[in-house]
């Protein structure tokens, strides 16, 4: 077998694909800075109006073309970059300093953009950081339209995009052209690219170090996007073995369209709750079309988000109310919001002073119950929807008992208010929690004493557990779900539901990704809750899964993650060895 040239990186969605390789760099056009004549001024504003009003067309038109399954998914991309080009920051100041300086519109905004990077460099929060880079896409584009220069992206299909990185407006454009996959020298599991890839079911390998100086423009690549591996230089023996694994995944998908409908039943009889998560009321088709149980995480900060003043208490009943009505019946679990970190209001309630590690300050639960005026609004909204559907109140980041006392009495006080009010609610309503840090999973009996279900939200736990940061290109390979610690937490919050007689389900990345299916269920878990595009594929592990086969080898297992050890018993699960 003739061996190829390799590029490694970090596969963050599914499939193979076989193309010729385009190297596509997106950098801002050249220009010369200049300066203009006083006289030149309203003429020169006008132009940069127009130019801002032009690249407001041009993401509006690509916003037009994203796939309706997938929309409501990365819709949320071009929403930001839209909100941006309204911003003072990006469309005042420039003016200012045309004004002042009589800088031509170009170098205004350049000016403006070097001074709003300077700011996101020096935060300390490496997800806050790469804020900077939707800076840089929406001055891009305000630059080519002041220069005329709307780039063509010329034929792509069946091409492999190799560049240093992609905007979201570029990538939904290359996948409306046909591209086959991209491959990215930046970026992580949770990056933008990483989530654009998934939501727009394109093989994708991120973080592929010097990846546009080592493919050359038109070589075949190969890019396993399952492995995270690029092939160059490959021979027919090596290509044959991935065509037939393309040929594999197109059957593969053919049988998961017809689990639609179907029990997400073991094997060997045991029902497990498939819910999905939600960011938007446009999700709830999405979530349908798949067949979920349910919404096992509704996410409420969109509601916040890019406002100066907070959502009232109608809005957020419109909102939950849309959601019940579309479900038609199925139960809605709502996580209370999750501000703080990296998820901004600009009202003023989040702190005002820079702290050192926003991920780790004021923040869900904690601003919650610091800043009641802005969390009563929403518990009442949620209350009184709960009188039109099944719903569930979950809170996000508890760190102790304490929290979880004054959030119930929240919400006992909030009952007692509306039933002086005559509005009606459902006196029974649950309220659950996530345990997302370390302390609350070492603390999980406590808390699954007090709380009427817990959902664990793998995404934060494996972070702060490991102390590395998702997001961040220099650490993320150390970014593992199956780190014994992380498991050993895992398998103490489901045994505390168990104890206590309550659900626990788990609302992280690790829910929806079929590779863990296998392990969770055979450490316990009933209740999965994931991207509604990863549905089929966990309902078909499942439903190929012996569960009380799987929990037997688990015991086995058990006390080797005590000793801090990933065994091959471990590994043997995890592979689906032993599903049946």
């Amino acid at each position: 077998m003739t061996l190829a040239c390799t590029g490694i990186g970090i596969g963050v969605s599914r499939g193979i694909a076989l193309g010729e390789a385009h190297l596509f760099r997106h950098g801002h056009p050249e220009f010369t800075a200049r300066s203009i004549d006083p006289t030149e001024l309203p003429a020169e504003i006008a132009r940069f109006l127009a130019a801002v009003d032009r690249a407001k067309e041009h993401f509006h038109r690509v916003k037009g073309e994203i796939p309706e399954a997938t929309r409501s998914e990365i819709v949320a991309f071009i929403d930001a970059h839209l909100l941006m080009l309204d911003d003072d920051a990006l469309v005042k100041a420039p003016i200012r300093l045309m004004e002042e300086h009589h800088y031509a519109a170009e170098w205004a905004l350049q000016v403006q953009r070097d001074a709003l990077v300077d700011v996101f460099d020096a935060m300390e929060d490496p997800y806050l950081r790469t804020r900077k880079d939707d800076v840089d896409h929406v001055v891009g584009q305000i630059l080519h339209q002041l220069l005329n220069r709307e780039h063509d992206l010329g034929d792509l299909q069946g091409k492999v995009i190799v560049s240093q990185d992609l905007m979201p407006a570029d990538a939904i454009l290359m996948r409306n052209k046909g591209i086959a996959a991209f491959v990215t020298e930046f970026g992580g599991p949770m990056s933008h690219t990483a989530i654009l890839a998934r939501s727009l079911g394109i093989p994708a390998v991120v973080g592929v170090r010097q990846a546009t100086h080592c493919f050359r423009q038109g070589e075949p690549l190969i890019v396993d996007s399952e492995n995270g591996v690029v092939l160059a230089e490959a021979g027919s023996e090596i290509i044959e073995h991935y065509r037939q694994r393309m040929d594999d995944a197109e059957h593969h998908a053919g049988e998961l369209k017809r689990l639609v409908g179907r029990r997400a039943v073991t094997r060997d009889g045991r029902d497990i709750r498939l819910m999905a998560n939600i960011e938007l009321p446009e999700d709830i088709d999405t979530t349908r079309q798949m067949g979920a149980d349910g919404v096992g995480l509704y996410r409420t900060e969109f509601l916040y988000m890019n406002r100066g003043v907070e959502p009232d208490e109608e809005e957020h009943y419109a909102a939950y109310r849309q959601v019940l009505d579309g479900l038609d019946g199925m139960p809605v679990t709502i996580r209370t919001l999750d501000l703080g970190a990296d998820k901004q209001l600009e009202s003023g309630y989040v702190v005002e002073t820079p702290v050192c590690n926003p991920a780790l300050g004021l923040r869900a639960i904690r601003l919650c119950l610091k800043e009641p005026k802005l969390f009563r609004p929403q518990l009442r909204a949620i209350l009184r929807a709960s009188a039109e559907g099944p719903v569930r109140i979950m809170i996000p980041m508890l760190t102790n008992l304490h929290e979880v006392r004054v959030l119930k009495q929240m919400v006992e006080e909030t009952k007692a208010s509306l039933a002086s009010e005559g509005i009606p609610f459902d006196p029974g309503i649950l309220v659950g929690g996530m345990i997302e840090v370390p302390a609350a999973a070492l603390s999980a009996d406590a808390f699954a004493r007090e709380l009427d279900f817990l959902s664990i939200g793998t995404n934060d736990l494996v972070q702060y557990t490991l102390a590395i940061d998702r997001v961040d290109d220099e650490v993320n390979y150390l970014y593992d779900p199956l780190h014994p610690s992380v498991l050993r937490l895992i398998l103490m919050v489901i045994d505390a539901g168990e104890r206590q007689g309550i659900p626990v389900s788990m609302c992280g990345e690790m829910a929806g990704d079929p590779r863990f299916t296998p392990l969770l269920l055979g450490m316990g878990l009933c209740e999965f809750s994931m991207q509604p595009g990863s549905l089929l594929e966990v309902k078909r592990t499942l439903r190929a899964s012996d569960v009380g086969r799987l929990r037997k080898a688990m015991r086995k297992v058990i006390p080797e993650l005590e000793a801090g050890v990933i065994s091959p018993r471990l590994e043997k699960i995890c592979s689906g060895k032993m599903i049946h």
